[in-house]
């Protein structure tokens, strides 16, 4: 075949223009080098940017799992305490309100046969007291008793 050593010359002359331009540095190759050493600091960079962003959102999580256990025992004891004043065991209830934590507020309602008492409280310290929390339990009233419970 006539062409075949003629494409090969071709080929190995195009080889040795390649590994010619692969041994000498070229303009191109020098900037990609200088741009990979100055790589190093942009994880940095982004580690301070979104570590701040992180602390942020594991912040407001923690916040709201407290508010939420805070708001359950709010609840909780709105029930309990309903269900004592309704049933007119007044020293019971009132104990029971003094083992909560303090600053706990007490609103208490009438509504016919329905003995309904609220509980407010600002949980935590810091930025925490700025949210309000607030839980209304219902209980029957078993019986008439003097005065308003």
């Amino acid at each position: 075949m006539p062409w075949a050593p003629a494409a090969s010359a071709r080929v190995a002359a195009v080889g040795a223009r390649v590994a010619a331009v692969g041994a000498r540095p070229t303009r191109a190759r020098e900037l990609l080098a200088s741009l990979r050493g100055d790589e190093r600091g942009t994880v940095t960079a982004e580690f301070a940017v979104v570590m701040p962003a992180v602390l942020v959102v594991l912040g407001l999580a923690i916040g709201g799992i407290f508010i939420a256990a805070h708001r359950i025992t709010l609840v909780t004891l709105a029930a309990e305490v309903a269900r004592l004043e309704a049933r007119g065991d007044m020293d019971r209830a009132r104990a029971r309100l003094d083992d909560a934590a303090a600053g706990v507020s007490v609103r208490r309602e009438r509504t016919g046969p329905l003995h309904c008492v609220t509980l407010g409280a600002h949980p935590g310290g810091g930025m925490l007291s700025a949210i309000g929390i607030e839980s209304r339990a219902c209980a029957a009233v078993s019986g008439e008793h003097e005065g308003t419970p």
